[in-house]
């Protein structure tokens, strides 16, 4: 996701607290164990680094009393994941504390030194260096009957499948801290008539964590009356750069696109906002209905510096765009279309705010005299997803009030499209596209969801498990 004039906001890195153990008992009968493990240990804690963590390593703990001491240097640190390495045999006493005061998810990991023992030579003492594996089923069963879940990596110390996996922890890790810690923006009200937009915001921090700031049209229109000439021609040039101009595309309209623009740029700063959702109908032309209308460039170009913003005031689908975009993946605002039984294809993107960052060729900007379904005119987002692997993603939100993640791979294509002004991709599931529409509208997915980069299953399955939420897969 690169190649824009935009400056991407700073996500806060992964904060990973590590602690590896041993059996303090094995050391004076093998002198020359310790310093073996607290190599492996060293070099555990160099390739977290290496994954863009914060590692928070509080050393190499011996025997319960010492775990008692890094249960509570953890649980200072805040952190987003707790990494325990068992470098050899340990018992739960050890470790079990640690993962009950940190009030953080824990991964287990057991990585032997080499793929395998040299077992003619080796004597006792060597051998241990390779038993993480040992206590692993003691952490499982005792983590089981603490109520604490876990989850684990067993493999070899330089084994990439195995960091591929850790990897992927650490950035769930990272997207479950997003969302505890984040500011989501509510700003107007809900589009008439669509319930399965409607969100309770108390599960939004009941799921996920969070605050969820509720904002009036007015907040972003005193700061757009504050806009000078000088920042809007600034913004102009900023679109130009970035989007092809359509024929369509009026000079008033385009001014007043980056008029808004600046002044959600505003909103965003002052409100300490990591996602935006939105939505206002507004009458005859007054300056609500003028706002609603012009959001399109502004929440287009927030999105693709990694400030989500979906309209129809879908607080759901800007989260699931966040998430998606923290895993890489861009994430642009998507509902169906159309389906192309003639190609295999199912026609999905919106009419509104799109992930710049993730179009397959230069964005178009069209002028619109009217928005479909919706009040006023201006100009609106034209584009397609890269062509490649892509996942479709959203967040369900069941009649109990939990919510739960649905997903599907696919891959975005080539073929014609429609010149209106909306994003549009063509994404072939590997099935017939009815088939396909009707196993994802099944699963209780809303109007809305995020389409993004990629295959992102095996991300989003680990973060659903850090969040002790269900992920739903459509695959036919």
């Amino acid at each position: 996701m690169t190649g824009l004039p935009l400056d991407r906001v700073t996500a806060p890195r992964v904060k990973v607290g590590l602690v590896a153990g041993g059996l303090g008992a094995y050391w004076p009968q093998f002198p020359d164990l310790l310093p073996q493990l607290r190599a492996s240990a060293e070099r555990v804690s160099e390739r977290m680094r290496g994954l863009g963590a914060d590692v928070v390593d509080v050393g190499f703990i011996s025997d319960a009393q010492e775990g008692a001491v890094a249960a509570e240097k953890l649980r200072a640190a805040g952190c987003d994941l707790i990494v325990g390495f068992l470098t050899t045999y340990m018992t739960a006493t050890m470790l079990v504390p640690i993962a009950q005061r940190s009030g953080a998810p824990v991964l287990l990991i057991n990585l032997q030194p080499t793929e395998s023992m040299d077992h003619e030579s080796f004597d006792t003492g060597q051998w241990l260096a390779y038993c993480g594996a040992c206590p692993l089923p003691e952490m499982a069963n005792a983590f089981q009957r603490c109520g604490v879940p876990f989850r684990s990596v067993s493999s070899h110390l330089e084994d990439e499948r195995a960091w591929t996996k850790i990897g992927r922890w650490v950035r769930a890790a990272g997207v479950r801290g997003a969302l505890r810690h984040g500011r989501h923006g509510l700003m107007g009200h809900l589009y008439p008539g669509m319930l399965d937009v409607s969100t309770d915001l108390t599960l939004v921090s009941a799921n996920f964590g969070g605050h969820v700031e509720v904002l009036e049209f007015d907040d972003l229109r005193v700061r757009v009356e504050k806009v000078t000439d000088s920042e809007v021609k600034a913004k102009k040039d900023q679109t130009t750069e970035i989007f092809e101009l359509a024929d369509s595309v009026n000079d008033d309209d385009l001014t007043w696109a980056a008029k808004v623009s600046v002044g959600l740029d505003r909103l965003v700063e002052d409100f300490e906002l990591d996602s935006l959702a939105y939505y206002h109908r507004g009458l005859d032309g007054e300056m609500h209905e003028r706002l609603g209308a012009g959001m399109i460039l502004g929440a287009s170009l927030l999105t693709a510096r990694g400030i989500p913003a979906a309209g129809e005031y879908e607080l759901r689908t800007s989260l699931a765009m966040l998430i998606a975009d923290r895993l890489g993946a861009g994430g642009s605002f998507t509902e169906l279309q159309a389906l192309d039984f003639h190609r295999g294809h199912v026609e999905m993107g919106h009419d509104g705010p799109a992930h710049l960052a993730i179009s397959a060729r230069r964005p178009l900007l069209r002028g619109l005299g009217v928005y479909h379904g919706k009040r006023g005119y201006g100009v609106s987002v034209e584009f397609d997803v890269k062509h490649g692997p892509v996942t479709a993603f959203g967040i369900i939100q069941r009649r109990d009030g939990h919510y739960a993640f649905v997903a599907s791979e696919g891959e975005t294509v080539d073929g014609p499209h429609l010149q209106i002004g909306n994003t549009t991709s063509r994404v072939d599931f590997g099935c017939d596209p009815g088939e396909w529409t009707d196993a994802w509208s099944a699963t209780g997915i809303s109007h809305h969801w995020a389409l993004g980069t990629g295959h992102r299953i095996a991300d989003l399955r680990a973060l659903a498990d850090l969040m002790e939420t269900d992920l739903v897969e459509v695959r036919l």
